[in-house]
């Protein structure tokens, strides 16, 4: 009558690819949201670095003394020229 032994074969052995076709999607879109997740907790992490950091308040004028002291700003010319900017607003 029927061959397809003990799996049942005919339909029943495509619905079974295709059921485990969907799973493994399925695995595969949650792979991808939780590395999204990851990353997007990591990249607001580090933003929220370098904010605590800088300082949020922080004016343009401490900006450039900061920098200039840490050694951003190497040319003495380059320094006197941001300040010069900042003084004319």
């Amino acid at each position: 009558m029927m061959d397809g032994g003990m799996t049942g074969g005919g339909m029943w052995g495509a619905m079974g690819i295709w059921a485990f076709l969907a799973i493994l999607v399925l695995l595969a879109i949650l792979v991808v949201a939780a590395l999204a997740s990851i990353w997007l907790f990591r990249k607001l992490r580090e933003d929220d670095r370098d904010t605590m950091a800088f300082g949020i308040d922080e004016t343009a004028y401490e900006a450039v003394r900061r920098r200039y002291a840490g050694g951003e700003i190497d040319d003495d010319n380059e320094y006197e020229r941001r300040l010069a900017v900042l003084n004319r607003r």
